[in-house]
């Protein structure tokens, strides 16, 4: 399930050009990510590669569980991103059902192409 512009109305806006870095793996995350416009690669340390584009997110699992990133994020080419903090993250989990469930299909179509 994708909502078409789930993060078009964001609060905060970050630019990432294309070849920028957004988070390396082991970095402590404070953030989460929904791509508005253009793509990004999660680079995963065993060579696993995720390429994502608008209306998905990523970094979610900083948020939940306050861990290390996982894996490096990197702008493919340029693009916005909405930036989500715990506190923003907890207001649309209650407030807007489909976001929740958009973070949750991300989320659970990148574990099963892990394994």
């Amino acid at each position: 399930m994708k909502v078409l512009g789930v993060f078009d109305a964001a609060n905060e806006v970050r630019e990432a050009p294309a070849g920028s870095v957004i988070f390396d793996v082991e970095s402590k995350g404070e953030e989460m990510f929904g791509i508005i416009t253009g793509r990004v690669e999660l680079r995963m340390p065993d060579g696993r590669v995720f390429d994502l584009g608008p209306d998905e997110s990523f970094g979610e699992m900083a948020i939940l569980d306050h861990s290390p990133r996982s894996g490096t994020a990197v702008a493919t080419e340029d693009t916005a991103l909405a930036v989500i903090n715990r506190a923003r993250f907890l207001f649309l989990v209650g407030e807007t059902p489909t976001f929740a469930l958009q973070v949750m299909t991300n989320m659970a179509e990148r574990l099963r192409l892990a394994h």
